[in-house]
């Protein structure tokens, strides 16, 4: 299973995983109990229950390059166009649109 730390403005949000089959993210416990902070999306609301799909989510999936640079970055990072999960992980580090960057876990 590969799994990578979400961060929200620099504090951990919680952690997106991935077995081959299905894609999971669950909300950091002190995330949640914390009241100033947000959900990072409004269709991965706050709650303890890890949200669990046969693809990546599509705030994820937004998270991703497309067209032109998405070739680009694949060629360069020597990626599979097909493999979001690789992609999100080398992509999203910093650099991304909005307050969360993604980082994994080794």
């Amino acid at each position: 299973m590969r799994q990578a730390y979400v961060y929200d403005a620099g504090v951990l949000a919680g952690i997106l995983s991935f077995d081959g089959k299905l894609y999971a993210f669950e909300y950091d416990g002190q995330f949640l109990e914390n009241p100033q902070s947000r959900a990072i999306s409004l269709t991965l609301p706050k709650q303890k229950e890890p949200f669990r799909l046969p693809h990546l989510h599509p705030f994820f999936s937004n998270l991703l390059a497309e067209g032109k640079l998405k070739e680009l970055q694949c060629k360069r990072l020597k990626i599979d166009e097909n493999d979001e999960f690789t992609r999100l992980l080398r992509t999203a580090v910093s650099d991304t649109i909005g307050t969360v960057t993604i980082k994994e876990i080794v």
